[in-house]
């Protein structure tokens, strides 16, 4: 069985409701079909239901059970409405802006559905960015308590590979967090060892990746990345967690064995956490398109209920992966 099956199955175990906005884009519809035949989740899409269901119907898809839900007609829009202007009244908010934000950005809507109560996930990205996708989160959930930031992270994984957990690993930030700082760097760290506990079910072995080698090379950067990973350390002795390290000292044993010795996680590590956005979005890029590893993400980590993004280049089964690690994170928001 392949590790998003796992994830698959773990998702039919307590099925969660996992919101759809972009209803625009037929690949929505396409991973909506597979979801719902496969049991994975409950799905509510947003839009006129008319319009939906006419797209589906052109593309081939049974959306049938479905629920599609239109803002301009839904009875607790106005519910919805009135929460937002409690919600962004120190912004200025006014019950209008709110009325039209809620009408013509389904993002916003979708959020509004989670953080009521009417759905507990949300998916989006497929054609929106990054950031369109997380204002909304960052503005109406806000961060998970104890959580100092929010961040993302790739599940990668790699086929007939010996490293990480059979292939598995977590990039981190590989979509969000630009340039962090030593401090956010920790922190990062410590979100995707639990990110990876989380979706995997083994232990993260975690590794601070620099283009250094325990001091090989003195630069800034070299330092940041030391830096993050005395806080990271100090902060959360209980993680296997080291560095600095060139990515082969950190996944390859016999390199990890020349390179850093006295490592415990040299050449053993599946939790990857790279020193900015630029190593890590070129580092799942590398990994999903020479290696053929599946991408999943980014997936936020850090956001007081689960919402994910999807990466623009995304297949419709890119959605459904997404989509059953959502459902994973709201069943462990539940406890």
């Amino acid at each position: 069985m392949g590790f998003i099956d796992v994830l698959k199955d773990r998702a039919r175990a307590n099925v969660k409701t996992i919101v759809l906005p972009e209803t625009e884009d037929m690949r929505t519809l396409e991973a909506t079909e597979k979801i719902l035949k496969e049991g994975i989740a409950k799905v509510v899409l947003i839009g006129n239901e008319e319009t939906v269901k006419k797209s589906a119907a052109e593309g081939g898809f049974d959306i049938s059970c479905a629920e599609i839900v239109d803002p301009a007609a839904s009875e607790k829009t106005q519910c919805y409405i009135d929460k937002l202007v409690e919600l962004r009244q120190k912004k200025g908010m006014t019950p209008e802006q709110a009325k039209d934000i809620l009408l013509n950005q389904y993002l916003y809507y979708g959020v509004m559905m989670v953080k009521m109560g009417d759905a507990d996930g949300m998916v989006s990205g497929a054609c929106h960015s990054t950031a369109d996708t997380l204002r909304p989160c960052l503005q109406i959930l806000k961060t998970k308590p104890g959580t100092k930031l929010v961040s993302a992270f790739f599940l990668i994984v790699v086929p007939n590979c010996e490293y990480g957990a059979d292939g598995a690993f977590v990039f981190g930030d590989s979509g969000l967090v630009q340039n962090p700082n030593p401090e956010e760097l920790a922190a990062i760290a410590a979100s995707s060892a639990e990110s990876f506990e989380l979706l995997v079910q083994e232990e993260p072995v975690v590794a601070m990746l620099s283009h250094s080698t325990m001091g090989s090379a003195k630069h800034a950067d070299v330092d940041k990345v030391v830096e993050a990973t005395k806080i990271a350390k100090a902060e959360h002795p209980e993680l296997k967690l080291d560095g600095e390290f060139q990515l082969d000292a950190a996944i390859v044993p016999s390199v990890g064995a020349s390179k850093a010795p006295n490592s415990s996680v040299a050449g053993k590590a599946n939790v990857l956490i790279f020193p900015d956005l630029d190593a890590g979005n070129i580092g799942y890029k590398l990994a999903q398109r020479l290696a053929k590893a599946e991408a999943y993400g980014p997936v936020t980590q850090g956001i007081a209920k689960p919402v994910n993004d999807l990466s623009r280049g995304c297949s419709a089964d890119d959605i459904v992966g997404v989509v059953a690690i959502t459902a994973v994170q709201c069943q462990a928001a539940d406890k």
